[in-house]
Order: C-alpha cells, then sequence, then structure tokens
C-alpha cells in the first residue's frame, strides 16, 4: 500500500472502546457505535472471534492482521490491505471486499457468500499531488497467492488471480466472468452453476471439481484439464447395460423380502445424482465403492454394513441415515449433512459388530451434530470445520491433532 494512505492507528484502550461501542451498535443498546476503522492502520492486530458485521474498514491496512474467525458479515472493506491475514473460519457473508488486496491471505474455510470481490480503487486527496490512487503490491480485488480451501464463495462476485487454494471451495453460482485463475488449485471444488466466461484457467487442476451448469465454454481451460472434473449427470446411468433406477429398485427388494426375491449388484463407480432422491431408500449392504452421490437428498436412507469407500458424499443431505457398520474409508462428505445419523456399530450375530469407518475421510465443514459415531473408526479422518455439537463419540478410534481434539472437545 502506498505511504500515508493509512492516517491514525488507535492505541489498545481505544480500539476497546470502539470493539465495545459497536457490540453496542449491532445490539441496538443504548451509546451504540458503528466502529469506523477507515484507513486505519491495524497491522497485526488481534481481533480473532471478534464481532466487526457492518464495521467500516475502507482503505484499511491490516497487514497480518488476526481475523480468525472473526465475524465481518456486511463490513465495508473496500480497497483494504489484507495481505498474510490470517482470516481462517472468518465470516464475511455480504461483505465489500471490491478492491481489497488479498495476498497471501488465509481465509480457509471462510464463509465469503455473497461477497464482492471485483477490482476496485481508492482514490486519497493528496496535498501535492491532489487525488491519486492507492496502490498495493498485488492486483486490487485479487485472491492471488491467497489459501481459500473450504472457503464458501457461494455467489461471490470476483476476479480471482491465482495462483491461488481454492481445493474444497464452494463457488456455487459465483460470478466469475473474466477472472484469471491460472495455475489455481481447484481442486473437489463446487463450480456448480458458476458464470465462467472469459475466465482464464490455464494450468489449473480440477479434479474432482463439480462443474455441473457451469459455464465454461468461452473460459481458457487446458485439454483435458476436465477430464476429472464432475459434470452434470445424464438422464440415465447405465451398469452393465442396465439402468441404474432399475437395479436400485431390485437391491432395495432383495432388502425388503431378506433375499427371497430382487438381488444385490455391484453398483461401484456409479454416478447416483441420476436418481434425484435416496430418501428413506432400503440399501442394506449397497456395493457402491467410487460412486458419486454429491448433493443428493438421502435422509433417512438405510445403508447399513454398505461398502461406500471412495464414495463421493459432498453436500449430501444424509440427515438421520442408518450408516451403522458402513465402510467410508477415503470418503468424501465435504459440507454433508450428517445431523442426528447412525455411525454406530452393527451387530452381525452373537457377540459380533462390525464398526462404521470413516478412515481418512474428508469430513470438512460436515454437520455431525447429534450424529452417533460410538466406536467409530476416524483415523486420519479430517473434520476441520465440522460442527460436532451432541454428537457421540464414545470409544471412537481417532488421532487427536489439533482440529480433531477441538472438535472432539465440542461434542
Amino acid at each position: 500500500m502506498t505511504s500515508a494512505a493509512a492516517v491514525r492507528a488507535p492505541d489498545a484502550s481505544t480500539l476497546q472502546e470502539m470493539l465495545a461501542a459497536h457490540a453496542r451498535f449491532l445490539s441496538g443498546g443504548a451509546g451504540g457505535r458503528r466502529a469506523n476503522f477507515a484507513r486505519c492502520d491495524l497491522t497485526n492486530v488481534n481481533l480473532e472471534g471478534a464481532d466487526l458485521s457492518q464495521a467500516e474498514m475502507a482503505g484499511a491496512r491490516l497487514v497480518g492482521a488476526l481475523l480468525g474467525r472473526a465475524k465481518l458479515d456486511r463490513a465495508v472493506l473496500y480497497a483494504a490491505d489484507l495481505r498474510n491475514a490470517d482470516m481462517r473460519g472468518a465470516s464475511l457473508r455480504q461483505a465489500d471486499l471490491r478492491g481489497a488486496c488479498l495476498r497471501g491471505a488465509n481465509l480457509s474455510l471462510a464463509d465469503l457468500n455473497q461477497a464482492d470481490l471485483r477490482p476496485g480503487r481508492m482514490a486519497l486527496q493528496d496535498a501535492r499531488q491532489g487525488f491519486r490512487l492507492v496502490s498495493y503490491d498485488g492486483e486490487p480485488g485479487a485472491l492471488d497467492y491467497a489459501v481459500a480451501d473450504g472457503a464458501n464463495l457461494e455467489t461471490a462476485r470476483t476476479g480471482v488471480v491465482a495462483p491461488t487454494d481454492l481445493r474444497d471451495a464452494s463457488l456455487f453460482r459465483a460470478q466469475l466472468v473474466g477472472a484469471r485463475m491460472r495455475d489455481a488449485a481447484l481442486d473437489g471444488a463446487d463450480l456448480s452453476g458458476a458464470e465462467l466466461s472469459q475466465a482464464d484457467l490455464s494450468g489449473a487442476s480440477l479434479k474432482r471439481a463439480v462443474v455441473a451448469g457451469a459455464n465454461v465454454s468461452a473460459a481458457a481451460i487446458d485439454r483435458g484439464a476436465l477430464a476429472e472434473a464432475i459434470a452434470a449427470p445424464p438422464p440415465i446411468v447405465y451398469v452393465d447395460d442396465q439402468p441404474l433406477h432399475q437395479l436400485v429398485a431390485e437391491h432395495e427388494r432383495w432388502c425388503d423380502t431378506g433375499g427371497l426375491e430382487g438381488a444385490v449388484h455391484a453398483l461401484c463407480e456409479a454416478d447416483f445424482r441420476s436418481l434425484r432422491t435416496l430418501k428413506g431408500r432400503r440399501l442394506t449392504a449397497l456395493r457402491a465403492t467410487g460412486s458419486i452421490f454429491f448433493g443428493l437428498d438421502m435422509r433417512g436412507v438405510q445403508l447399513q454394513g454398505a461398502d461406500l469407500t471412495g464414495a463421493d458424499f459432498r453436500t449430501a443431505d444424509l440427515r438421520g441415515a442408518d450408516l451403522r457398520g458402513a465402510r467410508l474409508a477415503g470418503a468424501q462428505l465435504v459440507r454433508a449433512d450428517l445431523r442426528e445419523a447412525r455411525l454406530s456399530p452393527l451387530a452381525v450375530g452373537e457377540g459380533r459388530l462390525v464398526r462404521a469407518d470413516l478412515t481418512r475421510a474428508n469430513l470438512r465443514q460436515a454437520r455431525i451434530s447429534g450424529a452417533d459415531l460410538t466406536r467409530a473408526r476416524l483415523l486420519e479422518a479430517d473434520l476441520e470445520g465440522a460442527t460436532l455439537d451432541g454428537a457421540r463419540l464414545d470409544r471412537a478410534e481417532m488421532d487427536l491433532g489439533p482440529p480433531l481434539a477441538d472438535a472432539a472437545a465440542r461434542a
């Protein structure tokens, strides 16, 4: 940022007074006053967990600031300097980030739903030069070299500049017209319905990225880059020349009749999205390794003892699902809803139990509140950002690294 752009820096006591007055402003209390940090020098300031919703922070210098888990919904951060800021898990819903410099910022698991990240410029009055533009070491409105893995950028408007880490990020219906995303890491990102006209995705990695409904026809994408991406499902999916819906119906009949009718089929690497919903279906012992269940309504589905190794359940609704004894090793459950799901052991005989296996499963930002994970295997599972309030983890087998230990403590 150019010199003299940040004109004042509040001392520690003044900062606390401003935060207290802002809290009263948000609650409608007497003496409340909206925090105004416009053009303030807040370099390396610690504002972790602070509620700065609707705060005025245009042109603020926040280089290296600690903003983890801070609430900045609808905050005005126009042309703010957020280089190298730690914003992990911060909420920036509908924030005005036009022209903000996010070079090197860590936005892992941050919520930027409907945030405006388009380019912008701020002009300041100068006694000698008249009005001049504030400049940064980087492109205004850019996410260049930022870490935004797992971030929620749904319906956001941005001119992203790469290389950027957007793995497992949600870019659902994001406006990325003309965005420069060369060499960006978009593995596992949800680009459903995104507008990518004239976007430059040269060299970008799109493994497991969901591009269903995305406008990529006029985007610059390397040949073969979409080979491992997930496009919209065909109207009818066939497995061994038989319609998937028919095979699923046969499996359900096999379950309902105790094996007297129907049949069991291996439905590995099948795209179940063509079925629209699996709500309440009875699919005990289903074998569907590597299959796609992305975004499906699977409330109350019965998948006891199912082999779902490596399956893709990202954003799926699995509330109340019966997954006792299911094999979910390496499964993708990013942002899946597993509230009240049953992931406890399955009795298969006298004195015999089969545990639910979520070894190396990706459960980032999954909602697992109230789920029963008794004795479940969670070795090397990624639970960063997951909500486990009220979940049962009795005798669960898991690595208690920092993110998982915190999650277990909250449960």
